[in-house]
């Protein structure tokens, strides 16, 4: 198999399209079922200072369900009754919170959870004289002991927002379904398709110019670092990096090294600054945070930047990338992934510079290890797929049924209610 270096990597890339033209509206469909569904929802906050605590996991418990919180602090949780008893709400440097589901609000009212920051004295971990190029080879050689060794199959849910300034182009999301294959086999692919989606879009007429976002799935899914360990973690690739073991960090009341990498001086391509926290007890990586180097911007927009129109001048400002995995039982699983990427567009003789921004994430909201199918070539989205072009427009706030979603922020839900002015819709129930 032929192995993709960082300069042609689509995980690191969201990759932007910007194409003058029009996007089209449609409809959604509609799921019933027989039980009693529980919907909770809470907003997450530090208990000293009332601070939003955002991308927080909510987890039931003695399940694979789970979601996280939103820019706001903000979750929804669907479990059918019976499923399970307790609820678990984690977030880096915090104690763990587990509640009784019988114990919460499962109308449409608001949970209101506190977590207390986790102190860990020094003198209670055992700190190992340990370099940070160490504890990386025993991560790369505890991958088959860490991680999934059979298939799973995942179900996903999926948003992709692209603004203009501080208007919202464009939102969709969909339910998805992955194709999760084993971690110690580099031949079998990750695969994903859409299950059910819908969108939203402000397109007025055939002179706009959008940013249409490419391959946004597979990209989320290819975030997966552990699976797509060439991308970084090969001795070639580390040797690109200085890195540094900074400090101690909890997560889901575990302990773990931080490290922070960053490219050296003296290479030239632009490549990742960020940190990896490794868990302590099974150097499993448990989260990664970066951005892409953004000194030399023109090379930089090249890998960024598929296609554009003649005279518009691209510029990238910003880029954040988060990664995050969860264990359960033995294992570690790929659970969450956020891709946010910011452009400065100028076009030629024009005085005036506009800033357009993306972001894609999708978190992992079930799981299951028995009878997985390999997708067909023909259900997988591939990497040169349009979101937005494969589902239709939406405003049925029923529209998910029992599915797992993120809970959109209020800025994206004053946009929906915006951009869904006057549409009409179909009597259809595809996608």
């Amino acid at each position: 198999m032929k192995r993709i270096n960082l300069k042609s990597a689509t995980l690191l890339l969201i990759l932007m399209m910007l194409i003058p033209g029009q996007l089209s509206f449609g409809k959604r469909a509609v799921v019933t079922f027989d039980q009693e569904l529980l919907t909770i929802r809470g907003k997450v906050t530090d208990s000293a200072t009332d601070v939003p605590l955002v991308f927080a996991g909510i987890t039931a418990k003695g399940t694979n369900i789970s979601t996280v919180t939103n820019i706001d602090g903000e979750f929804l949780l669907k479990i059918y009754r019976g499923e399970a008893t307790e609820i678990e709400i984690s977030h880096v440097g915090y104690k763990n919170k587990t509640l009784a589901v019988n114990e919460l609000r499962t109308d449409d009212r608001t949970n209101y959870i506190e977590l207390d920051v986790l102190f860990v004295p020094i003198s209670e971990i055992v700190v190992k004289p340990i370099m940070p190029d160490d504890i990386l080879t025993l991560v790369l050689g505890s991958i088959r002991k860490n991680y999934e060794t059979i298939p799973n199959e995942m179900t996903g849910f999926y948003r992709e927002t692209v603004r203009k300034n501080r208007s919202y182009l464009s939102i969709g999301e969909a339910v998805v379904e992955i194709f999760k294959a084993p971690y110690d086999n580099s031949f079998r692919m990750d695969g994903i398709r859409i299950y059910k989606g819908r969108k939203n879009d402000s397109a007025k007429d055939l002179d706009t110019v959008l940013f249409k976002l490419q391959g946004g799935t597979t990209t989320s899914l290819e975030l997966d670092f552990v699976k797509n360990s060439w991308y970084m973690f090969t001795k070639e690739e580390l040797e690109k990096y200085d890195l540094r073991l900074t400090s101690l960090a909890t997560i889901d009341d575990r302990s773990n090294y931080v490290i922070e990498f960053e490219q050296r001086p003296y290479i030239e391509e632009p490549l990742m600054k960020g940190k990896i926290w490794v868990d302590m007890q099974t150097f499993a990586i448990a989260q990664i945070e970066f951005s892409l180097n953004l000194k030399d911007k023109e090379r930089a927009a090249s890998m960024l930047v598929r296609k554009k129109p003649i005279g518009m001048r691209i510029t990238p400002e910003n880029t954040a990338y988060l990664v995050k995995y969860k264990i359960s039982g033995e294992k570690w699983h790929f659970a969450y992934s956020r891709a946010e990427v910011t452009f400065k567009v100028n076009w030629a003789k024009k005085l005036f510079s506009t800033t357009y921004s993306t972001v894609t994430e999708m978190a992992i909201t079930d799981r299951v290890e028995e009878d997985v199918l390999k997708f067909s070539a023909r259900e997988k989205m591939k990497p040169s797929d349009i979101f937005v072009d494969e589902v239709r427009a939406f405003v049925d706030e029923d529209f998910w049924g029992d599915y797992n979603v993120i809970e959109p922020d209020q800025s994206i839900e004053n946009a929906i209610r915006r951009l869904s002015r006057g549409l009409r819709f179909e009597d259809r129930t595809d996608l």
